[in-house]
């Protein structure tokens, strides 16, 4: 059994915010596949059933916090961390710009970080999703934590369901497949 996490921060205010396209990926997922979701201590999850079978996590706490749900998550469930696909916004990437890798370091990302410390391990695929950078004279935190604007919208749309089919390849074929196909450089999808 595999997992798919997107990270975000909970709430309405943060809701169509750049650090919670991770949980617009797992949003979009439950809808696909008309998952129901249900709550725990810490997050909120979806099973689907049939081939591929997988989870969809969201965890319930602040960014930084959100490795306490997916190790309490993964534990419970049995799932080996190499199973579990973090989905997480990334400041250096292109906006709609997508990278896969199987194991990595968690960089500045305070979500990543979390999952590895409460993991214990940095060996666990991610999905970096482009959000840019933004106006380098503007506070980050500031900018990942503001909407998109309308004229990215569209960009968005299309990183969100290029993101989700991803995510959907991880369940069926693993994390390599992911990278040959969704990575830079790698072949066009589309």
């Amino acid at each position: 059994m595999r997992a798919i996490v997107g990270l975000g921060n909970p709430g309405k205010e943060y809701r169509e915010t750049r650090h919670n396209v991770g949980f617009m990926v797992a949003d979009e997922l439950a809808r696909r596949h008309d998952l129901q979701w249900r709550v725990d201590t810490d997050a909120m999850y979806a099973k689907r059933f049939g081939e591929p079978a997988f989870f969809v996590l969201k965890p319930t706490t602040f960014m930084n916090r959100s490795g306490f749900a997916v190790s309490a998550f993964a534990g419970y469930h049995g799932i080996d961390p190499k199973d579990v696909l973090v989905v997480v916004d990334e400041v250096d990437l292109p906006l709609g710009r997508i990278r896969a890798r199987p194991r990595g370091s968690a960089g500045t990302h305070n979500g990543l970080k979390s999952v590895v410390e409460q993991l214990g391990t940095t060996e666990f695929p991610r999905l970096r999703l482009g959000i840019g950078r933004g106006d380098s004279r503007r506070d980050l935190a500031d900018y990942v934590l503001s909407r998109f604007e309308p004229g990215e919208l569209p960009v968005l749309e299309e990183l969100i369901t290029r993101a989700a089919d991803a995510a959907e390849m991880f369940a069926a074929d693993g994390i390599e497949k992911v990278m040959n196909v969704y990575n830079p450089g790698a072949a066009d999808p589309d």
